[in-house]
């Protein structure tokens, strides 16, 4: 009971801001931010990023370096120490909260589905999405096929929130849902741990699909799949480290060429040990 009570004596979330854009391009930057979660203790330092509309950006970077952080501060889950970030311009500060949510779609690698059915599950993206766009959302995504082989197809109640669903399958249910809301800036988990290879090569290309056109960032765990990306943002201690394309940062041999290769050579001793 002391628990609750002092989760209802948070405080709210900052609802400052009432601007809202008229047609959002997506160009994103980060303004010399600073950011600590709890005083004293620093997790961003002098971050400072530019991302053109349309643009894929991927940040790379060993646990705890502040890839989750830049998302969080982003979608205004916590106010910045020090510096600004804008979109279009505009510091998010001044943009009406719910506005700016809206156009931005977020794909976690925890998947979270409702006891429902699936056509409501992809529709909480957005509630005044027709059939018509629904199904092709679902197609985009590539869980049509499964929805299809479902005697009630669209109308198929899940379970204790989804849970009879792989986990390929649940995220692939959350991209939909990501093209259904058709948001400018698009943020991608890119997890695709603990699925066979076909179900990996689905979420890929549906992931492909859906970043089409739109600014997307990419927290990277798998960098062999960075490929699509048009600069990579290597992360250390909250700093970056370095900035440029795939090639650029493996011809420079630095930080993303070490942890490129470690991942290589442990996915490599992966697949021997197991043939």
């Amino acid at each position: 009971a002391e628990r609750v009570f002092a989760l209802l004596d948070e405080p709210d979330e900052d609802k400052s801001g009432t601007k809202q854009l008229d047609g959002i391009t997506g160009k994103i930057s980060f303004r010399n931010v600073d950011f600590s979660y709890v005083p004293g203790k620093q997790v961003l330092y002098d971050f400072d990023l530019d991302v053109e509309p349309g643009q894929k950006i991927a940040l790379v970077g060993s646990t705890g370096s502040g890839k989750t952080t830049v998302v969080n501060l982003l979608m205004r889950f916590y106010p910045v120490d020090r510096g600004e970030i804008l979109v279009d311009g505009v510091n998010i500060q001044d943009i009406d909260r719910d506005f700016l949510r809206k156009n931005i779609a977020i794909v976690l690698q925890d998947t979270v589905l409702f006891s429902n059915t699936i056509e409501n599950n992809i529709k909480y993206a957005n509630l005044e999405a027709t059939d018509d766009e629904m199904i092709r959302a679902a197609r985009m995504s590539y869980i049509d096929r499964y929805i299809e082989r479902q005697p009630q197809k669209y109308q198929t109640f899940l379970k204790q929130a989804g849970a009879g669903l792989s986990h390929g399958q649940r995220q692939l249910m959350t991209i939909a849902r990501a093209v259904l809301a058709d948001p400018k800036i698009l943020i991608l988990d890119e997890a695709t741990s603990s699925v066979d290879t076909r179900t990996e090569k689905n979420i890929q290309d549906a992931m492909v699909q859906l970043m089409k056109n739109r600014t997307s960032l990419i927290i990277a765990h798998r960098l062999s799949t960075l490929s699509k990306a048009n600069k990579i943002v290597v992360v250390d201690n909250g700093k970056i480290l370095e900035f440029g394309t795939p090639q650029e940062l493996m011809e420079k041999k630095g930080k993303y060429y070490g942890l490129y290769m470690l991942q290589s050579d442990r996915e490599r001793l992966q697949k021997e040990s197991i043939k």
